[in-house]
């Protein structure tokens, strides 16, 4: 009797244990991907163009992408992504893998941190059924890099993703086609405490406090957050952003483009339409 409860005992303490550690899984993949997120909107000058993370209709991070094979090669890592919902506003965080081939890789880099920029609705709109193939599903290209690329690039940014790589601090565009986005949904239930369909997510029907969860967020909205955003937007996502030198002065933010730029706020004035060109 007495080891048949013994055996009780310890069947639901594992089973307690279980979902802790799952959680604590996501929340160190979630503070990783917070630290590439903060590292970028710290040097937007030399990064991903505001422009670009100012429209995201999404955006994943998966940090320490590894090479796995050196002759076959391939790819694997683990992040998360959030999408923008019909609101304007961006969702709690998914948590997806990264599997793919040994495109894009620069010689004797072993690990990589990986940001994908979705620019259209359509571009995210797969991976809610669980797998998006980049370049198959949505086109993917190498994303420009640096405040001077907005005006030496195609102004309408007309892939459907963009792929960029951090090594030692600095983010460069790479190529990712034939890579694979799939939703985690083992990590998601971690996350959660409960299932969590990536549609759910998307929707707001499942939220969660877990303060990694909520400083990856935070970092989403400051890296996203461009110098034409309104004020109002500004002091809720708790970023500062630089004015912008060719605005001129006392006028009522957002701010009108300069030099026949189109900038692009965080939220649209029509939210769920396709960003403007």
């Amino acid at each position: 009797m007495k080891k048949l409860l013994l055996t009780i005992l310890a069947t639901v303490v594992a089973t307690q244990a279980a979902p802790a550690l799952a959680s604590a899984r996501e929340e160190a993949r979630l503070i990783e991907a917070s630290g590439v997120l903060e590292e970028l909107f710290a040097q937007r000058d030399t990064s991903i163009p505001e422009k670009l993370m100012a429209r995201a209709h999404g955006i994943a991070v998966i940090p320490n992408v590894v090479k796995v094979a050196a002759v076959v090669g391939g790819r694997r890592g683990s992040g998360a992504m959030v999408v923008r919902d019909a609101n304007g506003k961006f969702s709690a965080p998914i948590m997806v893998s990264l599997t793919g081939g040994n495109i894009g890789w620069q010689i004797g880099v072993q690990s990589t941190d990986i940001v994908l920029v979705f620019t259209t609705a359509k571009g995210v709109e797969g991976i809610a059924d669980g797998k998006l193939t980049l370049g198959a599903d949505a086109s993917v290209a190498a994303g420009p890099v640096g405040r001077a690329a907005s005006a030496a690039t195609d102004q309408n940014f007309s892939a459907e993703v963009y792929s960029y790589s951090r090594n030692r601090g600095l983010f460069a565009g790479v190529a990712l086609d034939g890579s694979i986005l799939n939703i985690d949904s083992k990590s998601n239930k971690g996350l959660y405490g409960q299932n969590a369909p990536a549609s759910d997510i998307i929707a707001g029907r499942v939220s969660t406090d877990v303060d990694a969860a909520k400083r990856f967020e935070r970092a989403v909205l400051a890296s996203t957050a461009s110098s034409h955003t309104p004020n109002s937007m500004a002091s809720s996502s708790n970023a500062t952003t630089a004015p912008d030198a060719a605005s001129p002065q006392g006028t009522e933010p957002p701010a009108a483009p300069s030099s026949g730029t189109t900038t692009f706020p965080m939220e649209d004035a029509q939210p769920g339409t396709e960003p403007p060109k």
